[in-house]
């Protein structure tokens, strides 16, 4: 029998009609259902399979191992300031750094903080982050609109860059 001949449907079929059993079953498979698996459960359910299959071999449900262990007194650090604290000193640039690099993070929400609080606002039209250009003050063109030199923060070049009459809608700012 040739590579191509062992390695396809003839070789499969000579694996499911062969004498060794073990091979067989490997070849075809098992029903999961006949070891103890429930598979009525729908995908939707909470539970994770896991959490009460661990084997098939198994003769009662499995229960979540934990390893006994201790960890040592070396590692236990106790006076540690949170690093939310010291989020006020750093730069603008190292701010944006966090901002940009931890998404879907604690810090992510806790620089976005001192940044509002930095009289930068995040735009989400054009998602950039922007601040009034210092002694330049906008004019008022609606309720909800105003127009001025702002600063915009560009993460695509990482410097900042002046733009001279944009007009920014508050209803694009997130607070």
């Amino acid at each position: 029998m040739t590579d191509s001949d062992r390695y396809g449907l003839n070789g499969l079929a000579e694996l499911i009609n062969g004498e060794n059993q073990d091979t067989a079953m490997l070849a075809l498979g098992t029903d999961l259902t006949q070891l103890g698996l429930d598979l009525s459960q729908p995908d939707s359910s909470n539970v994770p399979l896991w959490a009460g299959f661990a084997s098939p071999f198994a003769d009662l449900e499995s229960k979540a191992i934990e390893p006994e262990f201790t960890i040592p007194q070396c590692y236990s650090v106790n006076n540690i300031q949170p690093l939310s604290s010291k989020v006020a000193n750093f730069s603008d640039e190292t701010l944006f750094y966090i901002f940009y690099t931890m998404p879907q993070d604690i810090m992510q929400e806790v620089v976005a903080s001192e940044l509002t609080s930095r009289n930068w606002r995040y735009h989400t039209g054009v998602r950039l982050w922007l601040t009034k250009e210092n002694g330049s003050t906008p004019t008022q063109l609606t309720d909800t609109s105003e127009k001025g030199t702002y600063i915009f923060w560009d993460p695509s070049i990482w410097d900042r860059h002046r733009v001279s009459d944009y007009i920014v809608d508050y209803n694009l700012l997130a607070m």
